[in-house]
């Protein structure tokens, strides 16, 4: 109303005082002009207002879409963070369990060839001899890893550690002589078997433990003008095993 009213009181300054009361003014014709205009600018103030409003709201909703994407962006950081952390656990882990594999894997060769066993017994007679005389032994109980020779009569250790050896040798009695063989470690003397007697069946036995090395040959040797007998009852036997690797 008041701009009504103010555009009224410019209008009518502005026509000349001469002009207010000629016949060629209408003022009821340029009254409503001037309402039109204000109900025109009224309508504008009123969409500008409307305007601004929308936009104090576009506004505040841009904020609040900005304040939710920096939020996600920080969450999206964290868990960028969370991912690497996580992975690098997982790298770790894997490397971990890479080590324990290779680790029983060890384990489980070091078992295998740590089967070390055998038992044999020579199934016929022999001697006597006149020099030292290595024993093969050819009826095989039991030759696990393979270590004894069949053909040869030794044993090669094929570790180093500490190993168990038995001798039992068994021959009939004479005047002549008796029984007497020795265990041997790479040529050297360890161990002997003995006995003597003047009839009948006379036997000796003996066992040792020796802290072996890898490549050490093992083998039982007949002494000169020595006897031991064996035949399908297999009384005279060499057997020995792995206790323990070093």
């Amino acid at each position: 109303m008041w701009i009504f009213i103010t555009v009224l009181m410019l209008n009518v300054w502005a026509i000349p005082a001469d002009d207010l009361f000629s016949p060629n003014i209408n003022i009821l014709e340029e009254l409503g002009k001037m309402k039109i205009m204000e109900t025109r600018m009224e309508s504008m103030e009123k969409e500008m207002e409307r305007l601004r409003t929308e936009n104090t709201a576009q506004a505040k909703k841009l904020e609040e879409f900005h304040v939710a994407m920096n939020d996600r962006k920080i969450k999206m950081d964290e868990l960028i963070k969370q991912n690497e952390a996580q992975a690098k656990e997982l790298d770790t882990l894997r490397g971990t369990t890479n080590d324990v594999k290779i680790k029983m894997d060890d384990l489980i060769k070091q078992n295998e060839v740590s089967k070390v066993a055998f038992s044999v017994s020579l199934s016929s007679s022999n001697g006597p001899h006149g020099t030292l005389q290595t024993l093969i032994y050819k009826h095989i109980f039991l030759n696990n890893g393979d270590a004894y020779d069949a053909n040869t009569g030794i044993f090669t250790a094929p570790m180093k550690g500490v190993y168990v050896f038995r001798v039992f040798s068994k021959a009939y009695g004479s005047s002549k002589g008796g029984i007497s063989a020795g265990l041997f470690r790479n040529g050297q003397h360890e161990i002997s078997t003995y006995a003597v007697q003047n009839s009948g069946f006379i036997s000796s036995s003996n066992g040792v433990s020796l802290l072996l090395e890898k490549g050490d040959e093992i083998c039982v040797n007949l002494y000169p003008d020595f006897v031991i007998n064996d035949n399908e009852y297999h009384h005279s036997t060499f057997s020995g095993h792995l206790l323990f690797p070093m």
